[in-house]
């Protein structure tokens, strides 16, 4: 793929009516700066992990965890807390080591191409916002997990299931309306021509929609979104500010902003970034797409099937000692570290070909989606609507076949077009 991006240096023919020589250019860079990114970023984390690994570092860091436990006045026998301080220190070491490389991931990266909007200051507090909300969720959520798996008996992984499941639910009920506002501001969809269309559109596909809002992407990065959550009969839509062009706080003048520059660099566009209402409604088509054709409710319940035979493995896999002892765990056979033994390493075979499956299945999802928004008679202006995108997050149009079979849970844009373009001439 990395030649693809070397070499492909003009745009290809087929591509000629949809990109221009500029974009083209601009979108190469900018995926072989990822690429090169990525394959360092890659290679640090695989010889941290080798090293910590071959230089006992995670019995290094149980002990460490106990020693600590012990001078908080709790014993080698109250192993949950002893498992939470594990957790803690290992999630900070990770976030630590992580941090140079976020850091020139968002202002070497994405503010060399144009896609960074935090200052410095932003991304710190966000940083620390992230880990504290991530700890407030984590350590609970593992120590009930924990407690279960000690006192379920012999089908404690039923339960186990039963609770990861539970959880699952719960945040994906609350991320948008008490998770995602601590880290962005959500504003109600202004009364207009977009808010009824979109209602229409909803009401005419039977979609139980109760809420629409804008979430001001554009304070982190000029890329865009679009989602829906909720359950049952209390659907809302999310839309990124990005995606709309009426709405973006890029698409304005400096003297147009709100006052918010301390947290946010203000950098006017040559072009007009987002999308149009009606190709708005476009992508909002395809997105319900997904929910009338049950996709998320398979994709939920493929999840669930994996995490019950998960559960089921950890389960048979748990009682044996030669496992720990492979990592350095000769005389106790801590819980967590068996979780950790199994899911992240005896799956990790597994946990790829699992992830090649459901990236096929993605990629077969979405043209479905696109499919359903063409029978919503979308077909022109999705069309329209994706080759903006592509260009506003200058995604490149050319990729090595292997490749994208492996990684793009999307179809690559050209197979999109085309499945779209008999629509659109109609």
């Amino acid at each position: 793929q990395r030649r693809v991006y070397r070499t492909t240096t003009h745009v290809p023919r087929e591509l000629g009516q949809i990109m221009d020589s500029e974009t083209f250019e601009k979108s190469r860079l900018y995926q072989l700066d990822k690429s090169t990114f990525s394959f360092w970023s890659g290679l640090y984390s695989e010889v941290e992990g080798t090293m910590i690994l071959l230089s006992g570092g995670i019995p290094f860091l149980w002990n460490l965890s106990g020693r600590i436990s012990g001078r908080a006045g709790f014993g080698p026998e109250y192993e949950i807390f002893q498992s939470l301080v594990f957790l803690l220190l290992a999630t900070l070491f990770s976030a630590v080591t992580g941090l140079p490389w976020s850091l020139y991931n968002t202002f070497v990266i994405e503010e060399k191409h144009g896609f960074n909007q935090q200052t410095l200051g932003f991304f710190f507090k966000d940083a620390i916002k992230k880990f504290i909300v991530t700890q407030c969720i984590l350590l609970p959520v593992t120590s009930l997990l924990l407690y279960i798996i000690k006192i379920g008996g012999d089908y404690f992984f039923i339960y186990a299931w039963l609770f990861t499941l539970v959880v699952s639910l719960v945040l994906v009920t609350i991320y948008a309306d008490y998770i995602a506002p601590l880290f962005d501001k959500f504003i109600p969809l202004p009364e207009g021509e977009l808010k009824q269309q979109i209602e229409t559109m909803a009401k005419s596909i039977d979609f139980p929609l109760t809420k629409v809002y804008v979430v001001e992407g554009s304070k982190r990065s000029s890329h865009s979104n679009a989602y829906f959550y909720g359950f049952f009969k209390n659907k809302r839509i999310v839309l990124f500010d990005t995606l709309l062009e009426d709405y973006s706080a890029l698409n304005k003048e400096p003297a147009e902003e709100d006052g918010e520059s301390e947290e946010t660099k203000s950098k006017p566009k040559n072009k007009k970034q987002g999308c149009k209402n009606e190709e708005v409604l476009a992508v909002l088509g395809h997105e319900l797409g997904h929910w009338k054709l049950g996709h998320t409710v398979k994709n939920i319940i493929i999840s669930q099937m994996n995490s019950f035979l998960c559960f089921f493995l950890f389960a048979v896999l748990i009682g044996r000692k030669e496992l720990f002892a492979a990592f350095g765990f000769y005389d106790t056979q801590p819980t967590l570290i068996g979780l950790m033994i199994i899911f992240q390493f005896i799956f990790s075979p597994y946990n790829e070909v699992l992830s090649f499956c459901l990236t096929v299945l993605s990629r077969r999802f979405e043209f479905q989606a696109d499919a359903f928004a063409k029978e919503l008679g979308k077909a022109k202006d999705l069309y329209s609507a994706l080759i903006k995108l592509n260009k506003d997050n200058l995604g490149f149009p050319v990729s090595d076949w292997i490749f994208s079979m492996w990684h793009y849970s999307h179809p690559p844009l050209l197979e999109r077009l085309q499945a779209l373009k008999d629509a659109k001439q109609e």
